[in-house]
C-alpha cells in the first residue's frame, strides 16, 4: 500500500487539500449554528445533527474519486461512507428520542469513524500533512466515548458536539496548510 502512496502524482495531495478547506469552513459554520442551539433540541439542531454526517459522506466520495483517480487506496473510505450515512439516519432517528439519544448515537460514530480516520491518516503519511488527521482520529476515538458516557449524566448537551466539529475542522485546516506546504517543498 506505502508503494501506492509513494507513487501518486501530486493532484491527490491538491484534491485533498481543496477538500481539506471545504470541510473546515463548513465545520465552523456548522459548529457556529450548533452552539446557538445547542441547549435544546429544536427542528434546526436536529437537522444540523443530521447533515453533519451527510456533509461527511458527501466528502468521502469527493475523497474516494480522487483517490480512484489516482490507484490510492479507498477501502477505508468506503467503510467511512457507510459509518457515516448510517450516522445520519441513526441521528435523525435519535433526534425523535431526545439529547441522550443523539449523544450516544453521535458517540459510536465518532468512535468508529475516528479509528477509520486513523487508518486513512496513517495510509496516507507520506503524502504530507497528515499527521493532523492522524491525531485527529485518536481524538474523534476519545472524544465520542465522552459523548457516549455524557449521555448518562443530569444536564446533557449538545455544545460539546459543537466544540468536537470546530476542532475537527480545525485540523483539517492544518492538513490543508501542511499539504500546502509540502506540495511547495517538493
Amino acid at each position: 500500500m506505502d508503494t501506492l502512496l509513494e507513487a501518486t502524482p501530486t493532484s491527490v495531495p491538491a484534491a485533498l487539500r481543496k477538500l481539506y478547506f471545504t470541510r473546515f469552513a463548513f465545520a465552523a459554520v456548522w459548529a457556529a449554528l450548533l452552539f446557538t442551539t445547542a441547549d435544546t433540541l429544536s427542528p434546526l439542531s436536529a437537522t444540523l445533527l443530521v447533515i453533519y454526517p451527510l456533509f461527511d459522506v458527501a466528502c468521502a466520495v469527493v475523497d474516494v474519486r480522487s483517490a480512484q483517480a489516482n490507484d490510492g487506496p479507498v477501502r477505508h473510505l468506503y467503510l467511512n461512507i457507510a459509518l457515516s450515512a448510517l450516522a445520519g439516519v441513526g441521528l435523525a432517528v435519535a433526534a425523535t428520542s431526545g439529547i441522550p439519544a443523539v449523544l450516544r448515537v453521535w458517540g459510536i460514530w465518532a468512535v468508529t469513524a475516528g479509528l477509520v480516520q486513523l487508518a486513512v491518516g496513517v495510509a496516507r503519511r507520506r503524502l504530507g500533512g497528515q499527521w493532523a488527521m492522524i491525531a485527529s482520529g485518536a481524538i474523534s476515538t476519545v472524544a465520542g466515548a465522552s459523548f457516549f458516557f455524557q449521555a448518562g449524566t443530569a444536564e446533557p448537551s449538545l455544545s460539546n458536539l459543537a466544540g468536537y466539529a470546530f476542532l475537527g475542522g480545525v485540523f483539517f485546516l492544518i492538513s490543508a496548510l501542511r499539504l500546502g506546504r509540502a506540495a511547495r517543498g517538493a
